[in-house]
């Protein structure tokens, strides 16, 4: 193993991944991604792999944008398939307030060069036919939207960056971090390395590698339950995939999986996990399955996709999510005292903004400044003194806002 290289990324999820690729694309190189077990072992391995243009804000479209042409990109690069659907996507307006914002956006999507429109109920109907469209008043439709196999996309991201000339260490764990004079050391079980970045992509492991250097970083986990139906008559008689689907009164999203759904459910009531610290055999693990606090949304989706409800459930997976207080990740250095210490963490939609995200900071690392203005995402947005009540309470607004526009609440 390297014992002296210029940057470290520590985590081996989609994100770090994404970063060490594009870090290697600008032409650094001399890097080294440590992961402490295999890639995709945090949460990357269970996410559902969506791929989207909308996201909750305006400013964060060029990070979605940014992930999907990052995935195609070290598809065509490393010749491994990402597994890429292009389904498009619908997220339905349930209220005549979100058609009119969803219209609202449509000059940010034009100015971007991605397609977008809002449609009508009958073309809802037209393009997903299992959906009840009563009581909607249309959808943003973006037909260029998708999903990926987590998995394949991160392996392809890697072995992309590892063409470049880039290194990655698995099963090895960072224990600590401590500055040296304006370098970094980074401990593992493997012995140290010297470096003079350090960027932490380790999503929930990320607050507690960092509180030992006194910082203080609102992130924390929350279980999240996702289901995958068995196979659905009405999506066998189909000849093409149904677009992915979003609804605000559901609170949920969800896609084709097979001849399936695969669904995501934000409850009303979220459940925090590994708050007094995470287990330290954790490996790739679920919890058990909830499904109790979960049926006042599923029983909305059974009014709205009538084809939901006579299916049988198949899959339960409950896994654990990142979370920041405002719900968008934490990108950039953290700030005075810790020069050359970067954070690409706090994403609940890791694959859905993690390679636009990891372009932003790898553009900022190498050139000094991203390639545009985003404070949102900036990783020292909250201090360093917030605390952990304030934080949650923050995240369970967050969480149970689900799919309604910010605009909207």
């Amino acid at each position: 193993m390297k014992t002296d290289v210029q940057v470290v990324v520590i985590g081996g999820g989609i994100v770090g991944a994404s970063v060490l690729y594009w870090l290697a694309r600008l032409g650094w190189t001399d890097t080294l991604l440590l992961e402490r077990r295999n890639l995709t072992s945090g949460s990357t391995w269970h996410a559902a792999g969506n791929t989207t243009y909308f996201g909750p804000y305006a400013e964060m479209t060029r990070l979605f944008a940014g992930s999907i042409r990052t995935y195609q990109q070290a598809e065509k690069e490393s010749g491994q398939s990402i597994g890429f659907h292009q389904t498009g996507s619908l997220r339905v307006a349930t209220t005549a307030r979100e058609r009119e914002q969803f219209h609202s956006f449509e000059a940010n999507y034009q100015s971007l060069d991605i397609p977008y429109r809002v449609v009508d109920n009958d073309t809802i109907e037209s393009l997903h036919p299992c959906i009840n469209t009563k009581d909607l008043f249309g959808a943003a439709h973006t037909p260029t939207d998708g999903h990926v196999d987590p998995s394949s996309t991160t392996h392809a991201l890697a072995k992309a960056a590892r063409l470049l000339g880039a290194s990655i260490e698995l099963q090895c764990p960072v224990e600590s971090l401590s500055q040296d004079g304006s370098t970094w050391l980074v401990h593992t079980n493997q012995g140290s390395i010297r470096t003079r970045h350090v960027v932490v992509a380790a999503s929930f492991w990320t607050r507690e590698l960092l509180l030992p250097l006194g910082l203080n970083t609102p992130l924390y986990a929350t279980q999240h339950h996702e289901l995958i139906t068995d196979s659905v008559p009405e999506l066998v008689s189909l000849a093409h995939e149904v677009p992915a689907y979003r609804d605000s009164y559901v609170s949920c999203s969800m896609r084709q999986e097979g001849n399936g759904f695969l669904l995501g459910v934000y409850e009303t009531d979220p459940v925090f996990w590994a708050l007094d610290g995470i287990p330290k055999d954790f490996r790739e693990e679920l919890f058990p399955p909830e499904t109790d606090r979960l049926m006042p949304h599923l029983e909305k989706l059974m009014e709205r996709v009538p084809a939901f409800g006579e299916a049988g459930i198949k899959t339960i997976n409950n896994g654990p999510m990142c979370w920041t207080p405002d719900g968008l990740p934490l990108l950039g250095p953290v700030g005075d005292g810790y020069e050359g210490l970067w954070l690409a963490s706090g994403f609940n939609v890791g694959i859905g903004t993690g390679g636009g995200s990891a372009e932003f900071l790898a553009q900022w690392m190498v050139n000094g400044k991203p390639h545009f203005d985003l404070p949102i995402v900036h990783a020292d947005r909250f201090g360093n003194d917030m605390s952990r009540e304030s934080a949650l309470d923050s995240i369970r607004a967050c969480y149970r806002q689900g799919y309604r526009l910010p605009e909207a609440i």
